[in-house]
């Protein structure tokens, strides 16, 4: 496994991000029933005071019945960014803000994951393209 990288400029500059395939829907519910069928299908959950979120395949969320108006791509930054590394976020949600494009960022271990709305996808990767190409000019 490559090292995590700290530096914000080292970690705009190797993002190197990728659209996934297929849209994605935010959904939340309590109902431990539906929680135990929807989470094995959750590309990511986490539970709030108000309930589990989850992050669902648009196809699967509609057929737990879930609300899909919403739909969202997911783009990843394929840099292995360290959990207590400074920047990459703020850059990253500063260049797509300054687009006007919103996004829900999910970390996990290795990466981190933007959601934007899928009508948004191609200007977010195109945001951070050229972020990537001048790091400086995210900090």
């Amino acid at each position: 496994m490559p090292a995590a990288v700290h530096d914000a400029q080292a970690m705009i500059a190797g993002m190197e991000p990728v659209l996934q395939p297929g849209e994605f829907v935010f959904c939340t519910t309590c109902d431990a029933a539906l929680i135990a069928r929807a989470q094995p299908q959750a590309v990511a959950s986490i539970r709030e005071a108000e309930g589990m979120s989850l992050v669902l395949a648009r196809d699967a969320a509609g057929a737990l019945g879930f609300d899909t108006a919403l739909p969202m791509r997911c783009i990843t930054l394929t840099v292995f960014s360290a959990l207590d590394g400074v920047g990459l976020t703020a850059a990253v949600s500063g260049a797509l803000a300054g687009q006007g494009i919103p996004c829900n960022m999910v970390a996990g271990f290795h990466h981190d994951h933007l959601f934007v709305p899928s009508g948004m996808a191609e200007p977010a990767l195109a945001a951070l393209r050229a972020l990537q190409e001048d790091p400086g000019t995210g900090l």
